[in-house]
Order: C-alpha cells, then sequence, then structure tokens
C-alpha cells in the first residue's frame, strides 16, 4: 500500500509521470476484463480512460481517502462501467447483472467497505492463535478436508476435528465483531 500512497501524493500535485505511471500499471487488468467479455481493444481504452479520470477527479477532494488498492478500486471503476456499456447493449452474461447498475460512488462505497472487512478479518484471524488459526486456513484458504486435518493435528477422529474447528469458527467470530465494534 506505501507504493499506492506515494502515488496518490504525486498525482494530487498533478504529476504527469505519476498520471503516466498509473496508466501502465493498471491497463492490462481492464484491457483483459474488456476483451474477455464481448469487447475491444478500442472500447478498453475507452473505459480505462474514463475509469481514471473518476479516480483523478476523487483525489482532488482532499476528504476522499482511499482504503483498498488503487488497482482494486480501478478495476471496481472499470467493471461497474463496462456492465453499464453491456447492459445498453443488452448482453448481459449472467441474470443477477441485469439489475440497475450502482454508480461510481456506490462502487467505491462497496469496495472501501469489503476492504475494511477483510482487514478487520485478517486482524481477527491474527489474533486467534494457534492451533486455531492453522485450522480454519487449513479448511477454508487451503480446503484441507477433516480427515486431513485430523491426522495433520492428531485427533482421534474426524468428528473431534470438526468440533474443534466449529470452537474456533465460533472464537473468531467474537474476536471479529468485538474489532468491527471498537
Amino acid at each position: 500500500m506505501y507504493l499506492d500512497e506515494a502515488l496518490i501524493v504525486e498525482l494530487r500535485k498533478n504529476n504527469q509521470l505519476a498520471l503516466k505511471q498509473l496508466y501502465k500499471v493498471n491497463y492490462p487488468m481492464i484491457l483483459s476484463l474488456v476483451m474477455n467479455n464481448s469487447g475491444t481493444e478500442q472500447e478498453a481504452k475507452d473505459i480505462y480512460q474514463e475509469a481514471i479520470i473518476h479516480f483523478y477527479e476523487k483525489l482532488q477532494h482532499a476528504e476522499f481517502v482511499l482504503t483498498c488498492k488503487i488497482k482494486t478500486y480501478l478495476y471496481a471503476v472499470g467493471r461497474k462501467l463496462w456492465l453499464q456499456k453491456l447492459a445498453q447493449r443488452s448482453k448481459f452474461v449472467r441474470i443477477e447483472e441485469v439489475e440497475p447498475v450502482a454508480g461510481l460512488e456506490d462502487v467505491a462505497t462497496e469496495i472501501e467497505a469489503r476492504e475494511s472487512t477483510f482487514q478487520a478479518m485478517e486482524g481477527a484471524l491474527g489474533k486467534l492463535g494457534e492451533p486455531c488459526k492453522t485450522i480454519l486456513e487449513d479448511f477454508y484458504l487451503r480446503s484441507l478436508t477433516m480427515d486431513q486435518i485430523t491426522e495433520k493435528f492428531g485427533y482421534t477422529n474426524a468428528g473431534n476435528a470438526k468440533n474443534q474447528k466449529y470452537k474456533c469458527l465460533q472464537r473468531l467470530k467474537k474476536i471479529f465483531f468485538e474489532e468491527r465494534a471498537r
């Protein structure tokens, strides 16, 4: 995030090199998004230009604080802009996208909320301690089976491992919600 912060400082100073860096680093992501979803290279350039302009305008407001990575923000804005364009062409890939697309302000708020939640969950997981942290990571992130966890931790059977995982999950939820309440 440190590089993002430095880039934001330079962008707020209207540094043209920083703007070129922003364009260069993140464009392939938007190009891929558009090209993989019924778009052309020119449409990707247009969408990216709009996303950059939106981001740049937001940066000009001193009260604007970016709580996620620049890449995440630009992707979300670019995605919403592309979905709006697809809606105009009536080429939705998924039915749930047919609903009216939220404004860019809503996108930014949604991204920031998700990033905040992920950071809070990561913090809660860090405070959980062992063996709970590893059990939950093994099950949810590494997709280990209960039999594999039983063997790894030396539980007598998968039922005991499952019971321990449940207790760990309850502790994680408690820590998470206590942190969010602060």
